[in-house]
């Protein structure tokens, strides 16, 4: 896939900064540009797949409905905290 289509400012820019010396080539520049999307990307899909994972599991063990969820939390929350 190494054609890219950019438009003409992004072509322009791209250009400059090969023109500058900080990168060797336009695929330098482009690279520079797609580093910054890897670590969100691989959160956002690890999450997906949190979700795909969990969604599974509600099916085959049963959803616990909202209400309940937060019952127990408050619970949990104040069988730990100290009385006062």
């Amino acid at each position: 896939m190494p054609n890219v289509s950019l438009t003409p400012e992004l072509d322009a820019f791209t250009a400059a900064c090969v023109a500058s010396g900080r990168y060797a080539n336009l695929s330098g520049v482009h690279r520079a540009a797609l580093r910054p999307l890897q670590a969100p990307e691989g959160r956002r899909a690890a999450f997906n797949a949190m979700l795909a994972t969990a969604e599974r599991q509600g099916e085959a063990e049963g959803f616990v409905e909202a209400d309940l969820m937060l019952a127990e939390l408050d619970a949990l929350i104040a069988e730990a905290s100290p009385a006062l």
